[in-house]
């Protein structure tokens, strides 16, 4: 049932990005391609995988407890709390108390989900900020 459902979802999200790919407007350079080609791959992949499962649907899932149900969307929360935080407070601050919380919630200890969040964040500014040259979000101490 549920395998049918997203299925038919998903062919209904196919069908939609295919007609958005169809009114995209040419530009004055046009390539061979064009640029709806492209999004007319993927939504035909797209539906052919949503037909897929309609026709050949896997056995029920066994669906997690409430309780496991509500650690996941507790986790989408943090994710969409970290990018409403990053502008305000920065990268390094915000990726700090979401990787601790997730890590935490992974079954980590308290002290060492924040040693992890810490090494993690400052792992991955050092990474991408002060050896690739990205730009990353600068919060109010500055970096």
């Amino acid at each position: 049932m549920s395998d049918r459902f997203f299925g038919g979802f998903g062919l209904v999200l196919a069908i939609f990005y295919i007609w958005a790919a169809s009114i995209i407007k040419d530009s004055f350079m046009v390539d061979v391609v064009g640029p709806r080609a492209f999004p007319y791959i993927v939504g035909t992949v797209l539906g052919i995988c949503s037909i897929y499962f309609m026709v050949r649907p896997d056995d029920e899932p066994v669906w997690p407890p409430f309780r496991s149900f509500t650690e996941i969307i507790l986790s989408v929360a943090v994710m969409l709390l970290y990018a409403w935080a990053l502008p305000e407070f920065g990268f390094l601050i915000s990726t700090v108390f979401a990787t601790a919380y997730l890590t935490w919630r992974l079954g980590t200890k308290p002290f060492w989900a924040l040693v992890t969040g810490v090494l993690t964040s400052t792992g991955i500014y050092i990474v991408f900020h002060l050896i690739l040259g990205l730009s990353l979000a600068k919060g109010p101490l500055g970096f």
